[in-house]
């Protein structure tokens, strides 16, 4: 049975910072392109970062570039997001999520990508106060 884990999540102050986790089981993540996802209440999921399956390349949102990192431990089969310099706009619950094979780069904009990634964890809270 294929599973995403995220851990990591929790209540923060702006300017905090995270480590968000996502461990999988039931696949091997060296195979898949990985990328993190947000959904605030009332809103769209949206694209935060995504990193190829070798883990040398990554990909930002412009709202997080310069601040979040994603990084990849194929040996460990996890992902990770570091988050630093938290807003309160980065309230929201992150969802780790995989795509077999690389990036649908044919598809332009991050944020079509969404519905090419197959796999998607259950999600956890990163609350942002002010």
């Amino acid at each position: 049975q294929v599973q995403l884990v995220e851990s990591g999540g929790g209540l923060v102050q702006a300017g905090d910072s995270l480590r968000l986790s996502c461990k999988a089981s039931g696949i091997s993540l060296s195979a898949y392109a990985m990328a993190w996802f947000r959904q605030a209440a009332g809103r769209e999921r949206e694209f935060v970062a995504a990193i190829i399956s070798s883990g040398g390349r990554q990909y930002y949102a412009d709202s997080v570039k310069g601040r979040f990192t994603i990084s990849r431990d194929n040996a460990e089969n996890t992902v990770n997001l570091q988050m630093n310099s938290l807003k309160s706009e980065d309230t929201a619950v992150y969802y780790c999520a995989a795509k077999y094979g690389a990036l649908p780069y044919d598809l332009g904009s991050y944020h079509n990508w969404l519905p090419t990634f197959s796999t998607w964890g259950q999600g956890t809270q990163v609350t942002v106060s002010s």
